[in-house]
């Protein structure tokens, strides 16, 4: 057996190291919240699906994303989400609909439930703006009939909260306020009714 060389194995190990491995720390999982449940103020009977919400390709990871002042988008390290970005606000935006108490169902496709109206989305944003030092959540977000295809609203909905640094901590907490915004601000237009 040939042995190898310190400097081969240190090189080996910086390589590992660079790829996550040779006993790199894991980086840290951060969660997004729903809105919690409030009064309830007379139910709507309205069934509604909602989609896994649509993005540009830095969107459908489940890592925490920085635009820089020129517009470049990074990755920050030592962090990320649960889940793919997606579909955690998918469920986040489930279960705030639900929380509100005021539709018959709420569901995602696939799920085979009738529905009076698909709610389709997009991000676009959810990063930290790094010139500004902001949390910024930007969802586009239309409501279809589900028998005729019409669009019956559509609205964006955007929120943006201050941070004081730009580590996985400050930005996850800055990320999960400003989603909060949104996911109120759009819970009520939902059960405004059409």
């Amino acid at each position: 057996m040939r042995s190898r060389s310190p400097a081969s194995v240190l090189g080996a190990c910086l390589i590992a190291a660079a790829l996550g491995g040779c006993g790199g720390a894991a980086p840290l999982t951060f969660d997004l919240a729903a809105v919690p449940g409030q009064a309830r103020q007379g139910a709507v009977a309205r069934a509604i699906v909602v989609s896994e919400p649509t993005g540009l390709q830095p969107f459908e990871s489940d890592r925490i994303i920085v635009r820089e002042p020129g517009g470049a988008l990074s990755f920050l390290g030592g962090g990320q989400w649960a889940d793919r970005l997606p579909r955690l606000i998918q469920t986040r935006l489930v279960q705030s609909l639900e929380n509100s108490g005021r539709l018959r169902s709420v569901s995602r496709p696939g799920d085979k439930v009738a529905s009076d109206y698909q709610l389709i989305s997009e991000i676009r944003a959810f990063d930290i703006a790094a010139g500004s030092g902001e949390a910024v959540v930007d969802l586009s977000a239309k409501l279809i009939a589900d028998g005729s295809g019409k669009v019956v609203a559509a609205r964006v909905f955007t929120a943006r909260v201050p941070v004081a640094k730009v580590d996985p901590g400050t930005a996850a907490a800055g990320l999960d306020a400003a989603l909060a915004n949104v996911l109120a601000d759009m819970v009520r237009w939902v059960n405004a009714g059409r």
